[in-house]
C-alpha cells in the first residue's frame, strides 16, 4: 500500500570523490583512505581507494569526509513554516534541513482535527514523489492527553480506525508511521490497519504502565514478552520524552522498549532527541550502550525555529516561545511561566555532532542518523554507502561542518559549498 519510494532526480554526470568514509552500516568504521564513484545517481563502488577499479576517466576529488545523507524519521519543519497545509512552507523548511545533511525527511504532522489532518496529508502526499519528503508521519492524535506535551489537549481523541483509515488512504501510500498511545481505544485495530497499510506503529505520549505497553507489543500473536504482529517494525517516539519516567518500583513504558530495543533489533527502534535539551548526555551515552546504532534512531524532532533566530512560533495551534534555542510553549497568562517542551531547533547533522561531543563513536552516530532509520521506514536504496544505492551523502569537515551535500549525486546548495574546491 506504500508509495513507491525511488524517486527519479535528473540525470547527473558520474563523479568520483576521495576520503575517509562512513559507510553509515552498524559495525563498519571509519574506511580512511575511501573512494566513491558516483554514476547515473546511484553509488556504483564504494571501498578503499586503492582498490577503485581502474578505468575511471573522471577526476578524483579529494575531500575531508564523506557520509551518507541522513534520514530524519521526526521533524515538524524549519525557516519558520510548521509542516501542514502550505506547500510552499513545507518545500522552505524541507530544503533548509536537506542543506544541512538531511536528505530524507519524514514530514511529521501533530494532533488535529480530522479535516484539518485530511487537508495536510492531502497537500503534503504531493511533496512525496519528487523527494522534497520522503513520506508523512501522524503523530497522533490517538495518544494520552495526560502525555500531550507540546500538543493541543482539545485535539487528542481515542483511538478511531475508521478516521485512521480515512488518514491512510488519504495518504496514497506516503503516510509511514503514526504515534500510538497503547492505552488508546481500539488499539489492536489501529495497529492491524497500520500492518495493512505497511506504516509502523510508534509507541508515544502514554501514560502507560509497564504492564500495558508489554501487552502491546506482544500484538495479535498475544506471546507473552514478544514482539507481535508478524514480525513487522516498531517504533518508539522520542524515547523518554511524554512518557512516565524509568523508576525501579514503577519502570514504565521505557524500560520494556529498552528491552524490546536490545532482544528485538530487528523490530525495534528507539528515536532519540540528542539536542541537549530533551536527554542528558548521560541519557544518551546509555541507550548507545545497552542497544547500539542498530536500535536508535536519532531524530531533530525540529519545529518551525530551526534554522531562525529565537522569537515567537507555533506548532500546530499552539504558541510557542523560543528563547536560547529551546523551544516551549507560550505561557497562557502573564503571571504563568512557560511550558513543555515543544519540539527541537537543532538539525540531525547538529544532533549526530553533539554524540560525537558526548563520547559516541563517531560511525555509531552515523549510523543512528542514516541506515537505522531508513531501515526502520523499508528504505532499502538509502541511508548507505553501498553499491547500488542512491548516492544521496554529505561532504564535512573533520568537525562534522557541512562542505556539499548530494542527492541522488545531484549537489545541493549550502551555504558553504561556493567558499572551498577539493578538487585534486
Amino acid at each position: 500500500m506504500r508509495a513507491d519510494p525511488s524517486v527519479v532526480f535528473p540525470e547527473t554526470p558520474a563523479r568520483a570523490f576521495q576520503g575517509p568514509i562512513l559507510t553509515g552500516r552498524p559495525g563498519e568504521d571509519v574506511i580512511e583512505d575511501g573512494a566513491v564513484w558516483v554514476v547515473e545517481g546511484r553509488i556504483r563502488w564504494c571501498g578503499q581507494a586503492v582498490d577503485l577499479p581502474a578505468g575511471i576517466n573522471i577526476p578524483v576529488e579529494r575531500v575531508p569526509l564523506i557520509l551518507p545523507g541522513l534520514v530524519d524519521v521526526h521533524c515538524h519543519g524549519g525557516m519558520g513554516h510548521t509542516f501542514s497545509a502550505d506547500a510552499d512552507g513545507a518545500r522552505l523548511a524541507a530544503n533548509h534541513h536537506a542543506a544541512q545533511g538531511t536528505t530524507s525527511m519524514i514530514a511529521s504532522l501533530v494532533s488535529a482535527p480530522s479535516d484539518v489532518l485530511l487537508e495536510q496529508i492531502t497537500v503534503l502526499r504531493e511533496l512525496v514523489p519528487d523527494g522534497t519528503l520522503a513520506g508523512l508521519h501522524l503523530e497522533g492524535p490517538f495518544l494520552s492527553e495526560s502525555m500531550c506535551g507540546a500538543q493541543d489537549p482539545a485535539a487528542i481523541i481515542d483511538g478511531a480506525p475508521v478516521l485512521l483509515k480515512q488518514w491512510l488512504d488519504a495518504g496514497q501510500g506516503t503516510i509511514r508511521s503514526i504515534t500510538l498511545a497503547p492505552e488508546t481505544a481500539h488499539f489492536v485495530e489501529l495497529v492491524s490497519l497500520c500492518r495493512a497499510y505497511d506504516v509502523v506503529p510508534s509507541l508515544g505520549h502514554t501514560a502507560a504502565t509497564a504492564a500495558q505497553v508489554r501487552e502491546a507489543l506482544a500484538g495479535l500473536r498475544e506471546i507473552p514478552g514478544a514482539l507481535g504482529m508478524d514480525g513487522g517494525w516498531w517504533s518508539a517516539t522520542h524515547l523518554f520524552n511524554r512518557m512516565p519516567p524509568l523508576r525501579h518500583r514503577q519502570p514504565g513504558p521505557v524500560a520494556v522498549l529498552l528491552q524490546a530495543a536490545q532482544q528485538h533489533p530487528e523490530q525495534m527502534v528507539l528515536e532519540l532527541i540528542a539536542d541537549g535539551v530533551h536527554l542528558d548526555p548521560e541519557i544518551v551515552r546509555m541507550v548507545f550502550a545497552l542497544v547500539g546504532p542498530q536500535s536508535i534512531a536519532l531524530i531533530s524532532d525540529a519545529m518551525a525555529a530551526a534554522g531562525m533566530d529565537d522569537g515567537a512560533y507555533t506548532l500546530g495551534s499552539l504558541d510557542v516561545i523560543v528563547a536560547g534555542g529551546i523551544a516551549r510553549l507560550a505561557p497562557v497568562a502573564q503571571e504563568t511561566p512557560v511550558g513543555a517542551i515543544a519540539g527541537g531547533t537543532s538539525t540531525l547533522l547538529e544532533n549526530v555532532r553533539r554524540c560525537v561531543a558526548w563520547g559516541i563513536p563517531l560511525a555509531d552516530a552515523v549510523a543512528a542518523a542514516s541506515s537505522t532509520p531508513a531501515r526502520l521506514m523499508g528504505f532499502d536504496h538509502i541511508g548507505t554507502l553501498t553499491e547500488g544505492s542512491r548516492a544521496d551523502f554529505i561532504v564535512a569537515t573533520d568537525e562534522l561542518e557541512v562542505l556539499q551535500v548530494h542527492r541522488a549525486g545531484a549537489p545541493l546548495q549550502t551555504e558553504r559549498i561556493d567558499r572551498a574546491d577539493y578538487s585534486v
